[in-house]
């Protein structure tokens, strides 16, 4: 189990290295890490290159959560007992290959849709619950960070509801859910002093720099 483990959490690392919000700033010939929040993340890219580069960011970083998990799931090992287990960590695999991507040292994204794409592919019923939740909570505060961080708290009281007793995934959606906190910390700050950028707000972009 040990083995499935640490190769479910390999796999989806491999795939969570692919920043595509750092491509898609690279089309634009800008490096995204360098404005704004200095994240590569979906909200950044929205930010700093608009609304189709922020559109295409949140699909790849989806995207690329659900097509390990889809296959963990369905191909390599569809007859496993603790499948459901694997595919939390294949997702959280990628979360961290998102936010901390090796070849990038380390310097990423900030893991929301990443981890709703974890979250939608590991139980598709959490996208009638959770993408309200998501909407409805920025279009109130217009802070995206709000609403992120209230996804991330979501997934582990759905695994609770959903599967009392197994503990182990349980932590498994917690890490999911500290991820988001630790990647989010200046923004709980910046919440805390009113100060956090608000949605619709841009970055300048230096075609020089």
């Amino acid at each position: 189990m040990i083995a499935y483990i640490i190769i479910c959490l390999l796999f989806g690392y491999i795939f969570g290295c692919f920043n595509t919000g750092f491509v898609i700033g690279k089309l634009y010939n800008v490096d995204i890490r360098q404005y704004g929040s200095k994240s590569s993340g979906t909200t950044n890219a929205l930010r700093t290159l608009g609304a189709k580069a922020g559109l295409l960011t949140l699909l790849g970083d989806m995207l690329k959560a659900i097509i390990p998990i889809l296959l963990v799931r369905h191909i390599i090992f569809p007859d496993s007992e603790y499948v459901k287990l694997l595919i939390l960590y294949t997702g959280l695999g990628v979360v961290l290959g998102h936010n901390y991507p090796a070849w990038m040292k380390f310097k990423g994204g900030k893991g929301i849709a990443a981890t709703a794409g974890a979250m939608a592919s590991f139980d598709p019923w959490l996208i009638p619950i959770g993408l309200p939740i998501f909407v409805i909570s920025v279009a109130i505060t217009r802070y995206v960070s709000v609403g992120s961080l209230l996804i991330s708290l979501l997934f582990p009281i759905w695994i609770a509801v959903r599967y009392p007793g197994e503990i182990h995934m349980l932590l498994v959606a917690l890490i999911y859910t500290i991820l988001a906190f630790i990647k989010h910390r200046s923004n709980i700050k910046r919440l805390l002093n009113g100060t956090e950028n608000k949605l619709g707000q841009r970055v300048k972009i230096d075609n020089n720099k």
